[in-house]
């Protein structure tokens, strides 16, 4: 099966660009849901964030405190290091299963959307690396946007990830998406249709 990684900065447009994929009819693992599995309630990795933080992350019903976690562990590196540790091997293991599945179900491509691809050393598990691309200007204005962030918190958050440019380098393919929602569509319609469909035709002939 091949593995297509796709991941970008924050609040650079992966989510768009997956719910496009998904509506072109790509099967799209998520990393963040997976994220949100592994700490619910009952969860292994949701016993290790209490255990490092304390009862203050979680709320009255038991469930995280998603809030109060992102304050600690943006504005403290150590902090953010503890949580990823706790985090990253589960949802690697839990991408694993899900990825596996699909490979016994037949599935020709698959895309892993991962915003910490890179950071979490997992892009070792995909064939190639599509980056969702924003100059770091107008990611800055639209994560401040998008959170209802300040200039200062907003920058804390882009700076616990890879520069933007250096995921750019990376890449097997970019994504810009310093554009237009339409501009933004056309692209991915077009590798959707040269870089899988077409693709897949090529290799079966």
């Amino acid at each position: 099966m091949r593995i297509i990684g796709l991941t970008g900065g924050i609040a650079s447009g992966k989510t768009s660009v997956a719910a496009l994929l998904e509506r072109l009819g790509a099967v799209v693992v998520d990393a963040d849901r997976l994220a949100r599995e592994i700490v619910e309630p009952g969860e292994e990795a949701l016993t290790g964030i209490v255990a490092a933080f304390g009862e203050k992350v979680l709320n009255c019903d038991g469930t995280l405190n998603r809030a109060a976690l992102a304050e600690i562990v943006f504005s403290d590196q150590t902090a953010r290091r503890t949580l990823e540790a706790i985090t990253h091997p589960a949802i690697r293991q839990r991408a694993e299963q899900r990825l596996a599945r699909l490979k016994e179900a037949g599935v020709e491509t698959a895309f892993y959307m991962a915003p910490l691809l890179f950071e979490a050393g997992t892009a070792s598990r995909v064939q190639e690396v599509w980056v969702v691309y924003l100059d770091r200007e107008t990611q800055l204005k639209r994560l401040m946007a998008r959170d209802g962030l300040n200039r200062e918190a907003a920058l804390l958050r882009i700076a616990s990830q890879m520069p933007m440019e250096e995921k750019k380098r990376l890449a097997s393919i970019v994504i810009d998406n310093s554009g237009s929602r339409s501009e933004l569509e056309a692209q991915v319609l077009r590798l959707w249709r040269e870089e899988v469909l077409n693709r897949s035709s090529r290799e079966k002939t």
